[in-house]
């Protein structure tokens, strides 16, 4: 569903599927040279395969990446999460216009006059 409001937005979106590693979405967003790589975690793992990410992408030269997630993630692990270098984290039920919005936000933030 993001994916597609992430498109419908204009945005480009590469989606590398279902049960990749850390390593394989890591090799991806350097390939694509990405600006940003969204995580969808529903399977109570979020604590050590999104940190990784991260962790890969600063050990791969690509620490500027903005990482950012979403999926079945308790309130109490997004400041942890965000401490290890995750930008946003989006729980169910957020409307896919926020991310849009926080994402173009994000990326390119407008200058202060």
């Amino acid at each position: 569903m993001v994916a597609r409001a992430l498109r419908d937005a204009g945005m480009e979106v590469i989606y590398t599927g279902l049960h990749q590693t850390p390593e394989q979405i890591v090799a991806a967003v350097i390939q694509e040279d990405a600006d940003a790589v969204g995580l969808s975690i529903h399977s109570g793992a979020h604590m050590t395969l999104i940190p990784r990410v991260v962790e890969l992408l600063r050990e791969r030269g690509a620490g500027d990446v903005l990482v950012f997630g979403g999926g079945i993630i308790p309130k109490d692990d997004i400041p942890l999460l965000k401490e290890r270098g995750v930008a946003e984290i989006f729980t169910p039920g957020t409307p896919t216009q926020k991310i849009v919005e926080w994402l173009r936000a994000t990326l390119n933030p407008q200058p202060i006059n």
